[in-house]
C-alpha cells in the first residue's frame, strides 16, 4: 500500500505497475502518474484485506502484487465484473425519470450488496425541487466525509467568502525592548513556518531588538484539542492532527522519503530540519526492485518522540511525503516562532504558551499575517477531503457565536445548526460530533445533505461553495473516479469513505436533463470498499442517461 499525504490527510492508494495496468480490461486511466494511482480511500481506516479485494476487482487471476511486507506475496484469484458493467452503464440510451427507479433498485438489490444500508435522495436542482428518487432518505447514517459540506456551508454562509484568519503579534508597547511579545492564534489552518520568518521580519522592522518573554495565546479554541470521538490511532496520523489555536503546518511533522539502492532503506528527508533534534525515527523501510509492489507508512508513537517508518519504494521511484501529528502544537509553534525572531536578531529570554488567560488591555499590535480568503481555504478543505481544516472551520463557526464557550467544537455544531436550519435544513436530519467526518459517531440523511446542496445553490456564494467540490475524473478526491465515462467533468461532489462506509453527494449536470442534486450514502459490512464504491459509480452513470420526458 502507498499513502499519499495532501493537507496532511493521507490518502490511500495501490500502485499498480505499468505492465500490470496494461492487462486491466477496461481500466486503463489515461494521465495518471508513472504508478498508475488508483484512489481507493479519501480518508483512512483501509486495510490490507480491503486492498486485497479491491486488487482482486481490478487484475487478471494470474497476476500478483506485493502488499504488507516485502516479502509477502498475494496472489488474485477472481475475476471483476466491474469494468464491463460500468461500461455499460455508461453506454446505455436515454432515461425518462419514470425509469429512474427501476433502474437503481437493479443495482441497490445484488445479492452482493445484501449487507448494505442505503440512503438516497436524489432531487432536480432549484425551487420547486422535484424529487426524482428517494431510498431511506430520512435515515440517519454514517456520512464520513460527507460531513465537510455540513461544516462547510455553515461556514460560508457564516462568515462570507472572503473571510480571513489573522495571525497577530501584540507587545505591551512598541519599543525596542519588550517585557512581553504574544503571538495571538486564531487557528489558521494554513499557516507555515515561512509566515512565521515573515512574523519575525516584521517585527524586526518595527525596531524590535530585546523581548523578556515571548507568549504563545492559545485561548481562542476553547476544549480539547484532539476529538474525543476519534480513534486513537488516526489521532496519530497528521490526517488526525489535534485542532487548536496556534497551529504551524497542520499540526503535522513532515518527512519525504527516498528511495536508494536496491535493499537499502529509504532515506528520510525532514521537512523541517530541526525537527531532526527533537525526534528520533525507527526506519524499517526498503528500497525494492523496479518490478515490486510500493506503500510506505508513517506512525508517531504515543507519549514518546519516537516516528516509525515502513514500507518500501521501487529503485529510481519518485519519492514520497508522509505526516505524522504533533503532540503538544502550541508549544511547536512558539519554538519555531522563537528561532524565527532569533535569526531575525531579536534576543528572547524566555517563552511559554498560555490556554486559559487572556491578553491584557493596552497591548499594541506589532505584525499581522493574513490567511488565503475562505472561498480558497474551502477548496482544501471540501476538494482535497483535508479533516484539519473542516474542524478548524467548525472551531471557528463555534468561537465566533459563543466566545465564552468552553467547547468549541460543541458551539461549533450548534452554530451549524442555528446556521443551516433557517436555509431549509432540517435538525434532525443530521448529528455530528465533528466538522471533518473522521468520526464514526456523525450521522446524517440522504435528506439534510440535499437539503444543503439545495439552499447554497439558491445563495449568493453558490459558485464558491460548488468550486470547492471535487470533479469527476478531473480534480480532488474524484480526480481517479468516472474517467472516460458520461460523468467525467459533470459532477462536482464530496466523496466520504472510512471503514464500512462510502459516501457520495453533489451536482451532476446530465447532457439532456436539468440539473440533479443528489446523495448516496452507504453503511455496509461484508462487501467490499470497491464493490460498494462500484455501485455507488453506477447510479451517478445511471443519472446521467436522464432525459426530459
Amino acid at each position: 500500500m502507498r499513502m499519499f499525504e495532501t493537507g496532511r490527510k493521507h490518502h490511500r492508494y495501490v500502485v499498480i505497475p505499468p505492465v500490470m495496468l496494461n492487462m486491466v480490461g477496461g481500466q486503463h486511466e489515461r494521465g495518471l502518474s508513472k504508478h498508475h494511482l488508483f484512489l481507493i480511500d479519501d480518508c483512512m481506516n483501509v486495510d490490507f484485506d480491503c486492498l486485497k479485494r479491491l486488487l482482486v476487482t481490478l487484475l487478471p487471476a494470474s497476476m500478483f502484487l506485493t502488499m504488507g511486507t516485502a516479502s509477502a506475496a498475494q496472489p488474485l484469484t477472481q475475476p471483476n465484473p466491474r469494468s464491463s458493467v460500468v461500461a455499460q452503464a455508461s453506454a446505455a440510451g436515454g432515461l425518462c425519470p419514470a425509469q429512474l427507479g427501476s433502474a437503481i433498485d437493479r443495482i441497490t438489490k445484488r445479492s452482493s450488496l445484501a449487507g448494505v444500508r442505503w440512503g438516497i435522495s436524489l432531487q432536480s436542482l432549484g425551487e420547486p425541487a422535484r424529487t426524482l428518487y428517494a431510498s431511506n432518505a430520512t435515515t440517519l447514517l454514517i456520512p464520513a466525509s460527507n460531513n465537510k459540506l455540513l461544516t462547510t456551508a455553515a461556514a460560508l454562509k457564516a462568515l462570507g467568502a472572503q473571510y480571513r484568519f489573522r495571525t497577530a503579534v501584540h507587545g505591551d508597547s512598541a519599543q525596542p525592548t519588550l517585557a512581553t511579545l504574544r503571538l495571538s492564534g486564531r487557528g489558521d489552518p494554513s499557516l507555515t513556518t515561512a509566515q512565521l520568518t515573515t512574523l519575525a521580519q516584521q517585527l524586526s522592522q518595527k525596531g524590535v531588538q530585546q523581548v523578556e518573554q515571548l507568549i504563545g495565546d492559545d485561548t481562542y479554541f476553547r476544549g480539547a484539542a484532539t476529538n474525543p470521538y476519534w480513534d486513537a490511532d488516526d489521532t496519530l496520523q497528521g490526517y488526525g492532527a489535534p485542532v487548536n489555536s496556534l497551529m504551524l503546518n497542520q499540526n503535522g511533522i513532515g518527512l519525504t522519503l527516498v528511495p536508494q539502492r536496491v535493499g537499502q532503506p529509504l532515506r528520510i528527508q525532514w521537512d523541517d530540519p530541526t525537527d531532526a533534534s527533537s525526534w528520533r525515527v525507527s526506519n524499517q523501510s526498503v528500497t525494492v526492485s523496479a518490478s515490486g509492489g510500493e506503500y510506505v507508512d508513517a506512525v508517531r508513537v504515543l507519549n514518546q518522540r519516537l516516528i516509525r517508518v515502513s514500507g518500501q519504494l521501487r529503485v529510481g521511484s519518485a519519492a514520497e511525503p508522509i505526516a505524522v501529528s504533533i503532540p503538544n502544537p502550541g508549544n511547536y509553534l512558539i519554538d519555531k516562532f522563537r528561532t524565527a525572531l532569533v535569526n531575525a536578531n531579536i534576543t528572547i529570554q524566555r517563552s511559554t504558551v498560555v490556554k486559559a488567560t487572556p491578553a491584557p488591555p493596552g497591548q499594541v499590535e506589532l505584525a499581522a499575517i493574513e490567511s488565503a480568503p475562505l472561498a480558497q481555504l474551502l477548496v482544501e478543505t471540501n476538494r482535497e477531503s483535508n479533516n484539519t481544516y473542516a474542524e478548524t472551520l467548525l472551531k471557528t463557526l463555534g468561537a465566533l457565536q459563543s466566545p465564552a464557550s468552553q467547547d468549541a467544537t460543541a458551539s461549533g455544531i450548534a452554530a451549524v445548526k442555528a446556521t443551516l436550519t433557517p436555509l431549509g435544513v432540517n435538525p434532525a436530519g443530521y448529528s455530528m460530533v465533528d466538522g471533518s467526518g473522521l468520526a464514526s459517531r456523525d450521522r446524517a440523511s440522504a435528506t439534510a445533505l440535499v437539503q444543503t446542496l439545495q439552499a447554497m445553490a439558491q445563495s449568493p456564494d453558490s459558485q464558491v461553495f460548488r468550486n470547492s467540490l471535487a470533479i469527476a475524473g478531473v480534480s480532488g478526491t474524484l480526480k481517479n473516479r468516472f474517467r472516460n465515462t458520461a460523468a467525467q467533468g459533470k459532477l462536482q461532489g464530496k466523496t466520504g469513505t472510512i471503514g464500512g462506509v462510502v459516501a457520495l453527494s453533489g451536482y451532476l449536470t446530465p447532457s439532456n436533463h436539468p440539473d440533479v442534486v443528489l446523495s448516496l450514502l452507504t453503511n455496509y459490512s461484508g462487501a467490499s470498499t470497491n464493490t460498494v464504491r462500484g455501485a455507488v459509480d453506477e447510479i451517478v452513470l445511471v443519472l446521467t442517461r436522464l432525459r426530459s420526458c
